[in-house]
């Protein structure tokens, strides 16, 4: 055992009732630009109607053209950031969700994941890239530093996300997920007094609820390079944060009859690892005591 610590164009326009509207569409590199014109017998249409929509068509076609003129080179050229999401969603769409209709028909209607994942907000770190996580598989909270806070503090997003996944989805596991060169931890292990919240910033007043991992890293890793500081108190914080889970009473108990599982896990996309354990509950553990890990892993 080891030790844990969405231009709508509206028109006055009473149109006859065989009249019918169509789309026409003028493409601008990626974008598209639809403009409505009047399709209908010209012999029925009353002279001043046909006025009105003439000079609706031409307003239409000379609006389309400043906005292509408006319309930046990047824009123009594909260089839009929002085009490259726009084919990544589309052939989403046309390799996964129309392959897999059925799945996400399902998932439509309800979902219910096995993990709860609590991981950083940190761009580098997607869960469901680096574990390979489905639609369906895992309910997921981001958060700086991917911190619990204890359940005695304050309302908080995770606090919420833990109580609906536990509470409603019954997931069975718990996975807390630490990374490499956390900016969040940085700033906790740089902080020169944890004791007090500091209101000026959302950041320190949210790090601060991993003092107790900082505290530990400080107690053993005192001489060490901040840089070497960080690395340790990353990991101390996962463990702080099981420990922090067992302070919410449902997730206790569930923890206690064995239904529900609590993990820490590493991601180093320094050289590409990942470590993996799982908490050892002990029924006589009392809160603030010492756990123990138990089947811990890596993998490279």
């Amino acid at each position: 055992m080891t030790s844990l610590r969405s231009l709508s164009l509206s028109s006055s326009l009473d149109f006859p009732n065989n009249s019918a509207i169509f789309g026409s569409t003028l493409k601008l590199g990626e974008n598209e630009l639809t403009i409505l014109r009047l399709s209908t017998n010209s012999s029925k249409i009353n002279p001043v109607l046909r006025l009105k929509a003439s000079r609706i068509s031409l307003e239409l076609t000379k609006e389309a053209g400043n906005i292509k003129e408006n319309m930046s080179e990047d824009t123009l050229n594909g260089r839009d950031p929002f085009c490259t999401m726009k084919q990544r969603f589309l052939t989403f769409k046309k390799e996964k969700y129309l392959g897999n209709i059925e799945h996400y028909q399902n998932l439509a209607e309800t979902q219910s994941p096995k993990f709860t994942v609590i991981a950083c907000a940190d761009s580098r770190v997607c869960p469901s890239n680096i574990l390979g996580f489905q639609p369906g598989e895992a309910f997921t909270v981001r958060n700086v530093a991917n911190l619990v806070p204890p359940f005695e503090t304050g309302p908080s997003e995770t606090k919420a996300a833990l109580e609906f996944s536990v509470n409603a989805l019954e997931v069975e596991n718990i996975l807390v997920v630490g990374h490499s060169r956390c900016g969040g931890i940085r700033a906790l292990m740089s902080m020169e007094d944890v004791e007090e919240e500091d209101s000026r910033s959302f950041i320190k007043s949210w790090v601060i609820f991993g003092k107790n991992a900082r505290v530990s890293t400080k107690s053993v890793a005192s001489n060490l390079h901040l840089d070497q500081q960080c690395r340790h108190c990353e990991k101390e914080s996962i463990n702080h944060s099981l420990m922090n889970l067992l302070t919410y009473p449902w997730i206790k108990e569930r923890v206690a009859k064995g239904t529900l599982s609590l993990h820490g896990g590493y991601y180093n996309f320094v050289d590409g690892t990942f470590e993996k354990w799982t908490l050892d509950y002990n029924h006589n553990v009392e809160d603030g005591h010492t756990c123990s890990v138990k089947s811990r892993e890596f993998w490279s």
